[in-house]
């Protein structure tokens, strides 16, 4: 059998401190998994079992974000970034830290107004969320250096005005039930990678703004709007 033409190259996470790269097979994203940022979005998040949409893996990138095109409100949202280096389907919650490889400080840039538009219709989010380069990240920091973090610090400044700010304890969903009900829907596979959710204050960018985001335990990350 022959290609048609070349495959589209594998998007590789880069770990901290190393030579090694962790491929990129799917990437799964947890919708309002902050209490206050389902507030803010104007949901009682107490009614709200987790549900989950998808990025696809050539939108993680490792530079500066292009404004997209096609909108006029594009949102910042600060979060944890997970890694797995094994699969499985059924996972117990209490054997899903072992899946684990690392962690990352992430992006989860957002076309607001075409999300917005989709959830008035009914529709799917890709195109609100699945945008090229619409989910910078930072290095992967191996769990076996800094254990699997649980609660700590997580926020996002711009132009060092203070945005985003809260806790990794506060979500509600904590990464071990993620990646168990995950596994329930999906077979989850090595290179698998999920973004954990954001704390409130989420709001708009513009060309020329740089984001700062910090996640406590794992790093930082930089990124101009360009």
């Amino acid at each position: 059998m022959t290609d048609l033409f070349p495959p589209a190259a594998v998007t590789r996470f880069p770990v901290d401190g190393s030579d090694v790269t962790l491929p990129i097979r799917r990437v799964y994203c947890i919708g309002r998994n902050y209490a206050a940022h389902a507030v803010e979005m104007g949901h009682d998040p107490d009614k709200e079992p987790p549900f989950f949409f998808q990025k696809n893996p050539d939108n993680v990138t490792f530079g500066d974000f292009p404004y997209p095109v096609e909108t006029s409100d594009v949102h910042h949202e600060v979060e944890l970034v997970v890694a797995l280096s094994k699969g499985g389907t059924n996972i117990p919650v209490e054997t899903a830290l072992d899946h684990v490889f690392g962690y990352a400080v992430g992006l989860d840039m957002t076309r607001r107004d075409l999300q917005g538009e989709a959830k008035k219709l009914g529709r799917p989010w890709e195109i609100g969320k699945a945008v090229e380069k619409s989910a910078p990240c930072s290095p992967l920091v191996p769990a076996d250096r800094i254990g699997h973090p649980a609660s700590g610090a997580i926020w996002l400044k711009v132009n060092g005005e203070m945005r985003q700010e809260g806790d990794l304890n506060q979500m509600l969903w904590k990464v071990p039930e993620m990646i168990s009900i995950l596994s329930r829907y999906f077979t989850l596979q090595p290179g698998d990678v999920i973004m954990t959710g954001t704390p409130a204050g989420v709001g708009p960018v513009v060309k020329g703004d740089v984001m700062q985001a910090h996640v406590e335990g794992v790093g930082d990350l930089v990124v101009t709007v360009v």
